[in-house]
């Protein structure tokens, strides 16, 4: 490490840490104090589902309520100290990295959760694919600072040699060994999670990540909220480390599934009218149905199913001059050719004149939902359909970054199984 605290040698280098973790003797069951990701619970009912799953779930600390901001953090802040006090979280005896298992059917992933050295976009080292929303990163940013927690580990990925060796065969011991906790999630996911404390084994994964490159499969919002605490809190300290699941895609690949996009005050009736020159457009069955057609046109090119009017519509083969007109040049095809892309450039700005904000514009993960909160508002779903990892990992690789909300890589790690305390040694 230099004198910064910063690494000054390439590649990924994760560190042990004390994991804050529930009590279970405390708690009513491990997976109901458990959430998603706090971006992934948008619903007003699914906040009050977990707040009412056990009255220390985390997301009272995630997503903390109160009347003002200010408020917020205070309350999260609080809520944290009193949980500690009351040794419902406890620190686990000494640092540690941690194997986390998630699985589902035929879904199995596995990776390891550390302390990550935090490094620049420009450092080549964590590559970010999707823009970050500047309001949401101080969001993040102030909470953060209030609680000195890392609440969430972010998804990230890389790529093996496929050899059986180093991080893999470390992951490969853990896992024969009884786990520190298990528990199954309303959604069917089983959680394991292991303690890795031996200095060899240790060793061992570092010794192998620390010449290898991760991608921001899931938290672009964190990450840049990580590099802003770590920018005010200059030299060594915890603030240069931020907590990460790394997941090798050689051996457990990820599934990656769009964002879909609800336009509270555009009705599908004045969606369709504005675009009903410049695309074609076609009314497709119900929604597995739909789906599908929306799969196949775009293996073609642009398109995008719309609803929240009963029914639902593919919008795809746009006119060439108005994708000519209204896709900025200054970056590489496969970028220019992304459905998000012709989405925010064209459809957004141009065609709807749509500003992207909360008040116009949500971003949800769930196709169901989307469609159930357009039809219940009088607003229309843009359903997107997913990216191909190969297509983000090569974009990130040349320095771009595609529209925020692009992708859903998943499965995402539960939110609530082990903390990083940034006042803990």
């Amino acid at each position: 490490m230099t004198s910064s605290g910063r690494h000054a040698d390439n590649g990924l280098h994760l560190f042990p840490f004390r994991g804050l973790r529930y009590v279970p003797e405390r708690v009513g069951s491990l997976a109901a104090v458990t959430s998603p990701p706090y971006d992934v619970v948008v619903r007003p009912d699914g906040l009050l589902h977990l707040e009412s799953a056990d009255p220390h779930n985390i997301v009272r600390l995630i997503l903390p309520q109160a009347d003002t901001p200010a408020a917020r953090n205070e309350k999260a802040a609080a809520t944290l100290a009193h949980w500690l006090a009351d040794g419902i979280l406890a620190p686990d005896a000494e640092p540690a990295l941690y194997v986390y298992e998630q699985r589902h059917g035929d879904v199995l992933q596995r990776g390891l959760i550390g302390a990550l050295a935090l490094s620049t976009p420009e450092e080549g080292i964590v590559l970010p694919h999707e823009d970050v929303m500047a309001d949401i990163v101080e969001d993040r940013a102030a909470l953060m600072r209030t609680t000195a927690v890392n609440f969430e580990p972010l998804l990230l990925t890389y790529r093996s040699d496929g050899s059986a060796t180093g991080a893999t065969a470390v992951i490969d011991r853990a896992i024969a060994r009884p786990p520190l906790l298990a528990t199954t999630t309303e959604d069917g996911f089983s959680h394991r999670l292991w303690s890795l404390t031996d200095p060899a084994e240790i060793t061992a994964a570092r010794s192998d990540l620390a010449g290898r490159q991760a991608l921001i499969a899931d938290g672009h919002h964190r990450w840049a909220t990580y590099l802003r605490l770590r920018d005010e809190h200059p030299g060594p300290g915890p603030w240069n480390y931020g907590l990460v699941l790394l997941i090798d895609t050689v051996r457990y690949p990820l599934r990656v599934r769009a964002i879909h996009r609800l336009l509270h005050r555009l009705p599908v009736a004045e969606a369709l009218a504005a675009v009903a020159d410049t695309f074609r457009v076609r009314t497709v069955g119900g929604l597995p149905q739909a789906l599908d057609a929306l799969g196949a046109a775009a293996a073609e090119g642009n398109a995008f199913l719309l609803a929240g009017d009963g029914a639902f519509h593919l919008v795809d083969r746009p006119s060439a001059e108005l994708l000519a007109r209204t896709v900025p040049t200054d970056h590489p095809p496969a970028w220019r050719t992304l459905d998000a892309t012709v989405l925010h450039h064209t459809l957004l700005d141009e065609v709807w004149r749509i500003p992207d904000t909360p008040e116009h514009i949500a971003y949800i993960h769930a196709t169901d939902a989307a469609v159930e909160q357009a039809e219940r508002r009088g607003g229309t779903a843009v359903l997107m359909h997913p990216v191909r990892e190969e297509v983000v990992r090569d974009l990130a690789r040349q320095g771009v970054t595609m529209p925020r909300k692009s992708t859903s890589f998943g499965p995402k790690p539960a939110t609530g199984l082990v903390l990083r305390s940034l006042t803990i040694d």
